[in-house]
This record gives C-alpha cells, sequence and structure tokens, in this order.
C-alpha cells in the first residue's frame, strides 16, 4: 500500500491532494495528522498528515469507451487555496461605520479627569536605532506569521515612533475595528518599556486605518455634543482607548454648551459629553 506525506491547510486539501499523488478516488484516501501548527492573525494553519490509499479501491479512470482507442487517464483538477481564499474574504475590514449611539442618562457631573494622567515622564526623544530595533522585532514576528506585510518608520515625533504596516495581509493586523491592530501596539508599547526604555511609546497605524477611524470618531462626537446640548442630558459612549478618547475630547474642546470628561477605569474607561454649566 503506497504512503506519502504531505501539507495542507485541512483535511479536505489533503484528501484531495493525496488522491491526485496516488491516483485513486478521494474516498479511498486514509489519512492520519502527523502535526498541526495554527496560523496567527486569523491565518489558516497547517496539517502535516500520512496518507495512504486503500487496497481494495480502484484506480479512478474515465469510463471505458466503445471507441477501439484505448482511454487515457486524466487526474481530475483540483481546487487550491480555497479555504485561505475564505479565511482572507472574512477577515478583510469593512467600511468603517460609527459607533453604536450610547443611551443617555443623568448624572452628577465629576471632575474632568485627564487623558495624559499618569504619562507626564521626564522627556525623552526617540532616536533612530530604537526605532529600527522595533522595526526589526515587528517584521519578524509578521515574517513567523507567514504574513505578506512590512513595517517602515513614517516620523520620530518626541517620544513616539510611528511606524505603518503596508502589504497585501494588511487586514489581518487591523482585525475589526482596529482591535489586532491595537493590541499589537499594546504588545510594541510592552516591549519598548522593557527591553528599550520607559519613556519612548509607539503609534502603529495600517493602511491609513487610524486616520479614518479618527474622522469617524470625530464626526460621531460633533453629532452628539448636538443633542446633547439640545436635551440637556448626558451621552455616555463605549468604552476606547486612551487614544480614541482623546480624539473625542478634542473634537469638542471648542463648542459652546458642552463639555467632557472620562470616568471608568481601564480597560472600560469611558467618555461622557455632558452639557456645561
Amino acid at each position: 500500500m503506497d504512503t506519502i506525506e504531505l501539507v495542507a491547510t485541512s483535511l479536505d486539501e489533503a484528501r484531495e491532494k493525496a488522491a491526485s499523488q496516488l491516483g485513486v478516488d478521494a474516498s479511498a484516501v486514509e489519512l492520519e495528522v502527523l502535526d498541526e501548527t495554527k496560523g496567527l492573525f486569523g491565518k489558516p494553519g497547517k496539517l502535516t498528515v500520512r496518507a495512504s490509499a486503500k487496497s481494495a479501491a480502484p484506480a479512478k479512470e474515465k469510463p471505458a469507451k466503445k471507441s477501439t482507442e484505448p482511454a487515457a487517464e486524466k487526474p481530475a483538477r483540483k481546487p487550491r487555496g480555497k479555504e485561505k481564499a475564505e479565511v482572507e474574504a472574512e477577515a478583510a475590514p469593512a467600511e468603517e461605520a460609527p459607533a453604536e449611539k450610547p443611551a443617555k442618562r443623568e448624572r452628577t457631573e465629576r471632575p474632568a479627569k485627564s487623558e495624559s494622567e499618569g504619562e507626564e515622564r521626564e522627556q525623552v526623544d526617540a532616536t533612530q536605532e530604537q526605532a529600527d530595533q522595533l522595526i526589526s522585532i515587528l517584521n519578524g514576528l509578521m515574517e513567523t506569521a507567514e504574513l505578506r506585510a512590512t513595517a517602515h518608520i513614517t516620523k520620530l515625533n518626541g517620544r513616539y515612533i510611528h511606524i505603518d504596516i503596508e502589504g497585501k495581509d494588511v487586514s489581518f493586523l487591523i482585525g475589526k475595528r482596529g482591535e489586532v491592530l491595537n493590541a499589537l501596539q499594546y504588545l510594541l508599547n510592552v516591549i519598548t518599556a522593557r527591553q528599550i526604555t520607559n519613556g519612548v511609546r509607539v503609534v502603529l497605524e495600517g493602511d491609513s486605518y487610524r486616520e479614518r477611524r479618527a474622522q469617524t470618531l470625530t464626526d460621531m462626537a460633533l453629532k452628539l455634543a448636538q443633542e446633547v446640548r439640545a436635551r440637556g442630558e448626558e451621552a455616555v459612549l463605549d468604552a476606547l482607548p486612551a487614544f480614541e478618547r482623546r480624539v473625542i475630547h478634542q473634537a469638542i474642546v471648542d463648542l459652546e454648551g458642552v463639555t467632557t470628561y472620562s470616568e471608568g477605569e481601564e480597560p472600560n474607561r469611558r467618555v461622557v459629553i455632558a452639557p456645561s454649566a
């Protein structure tokens, strides 16, 4: 009984590959999983299998023709990369939609808390050497995950290192409403604090997502501010990361009749838009 080993992204794909190589029908293939590796960032994993053909299974041939000429065997064409295409289509970022408008309720206003609270440190300036070190770490991570994407420095601004990611698989690194991008930025900042310096921070961008997200949050904040001013009731937004809360504060800071403050503890800290006294 012939036995082969092969790598595929699913059992179905492995069965089809084995049937093609062994010259039998897919139903006659027996599989034994030798190793399984899960993919990162939504990418499909890999299976290493041992495949063999059942001894009683006949080779797959075309039905005999009445013609005196012998029928030529022609292996069926096998679809490849089906699972990968489905995963990429599912992970592609949809057009950014405004966050759901939160319910409004009356509150007793508390003193505003600064979003920069806890971030005031001794002045630190990021260096090109530190930026290059982070780029090496990030590109290495994406290479390990077999993602077709590359990171590069866009600018150094004080203690902030701005990094942009480009490439065919950048959608996997953004995720739904930027969740993967935010988590990856957090990871890089943890690495920066422990291996480089506790003052340097990373701002991670992918396919201009943060720019589009900031515009969406600004439009939403201005619309809610008008409703708060008209109704005289507070609006409590969904929990947002610190840099997105700052977008809300900055969008409304110059508007008359409304004010903003944050409440709650991370990661559930929220912005409140309230009528000004």
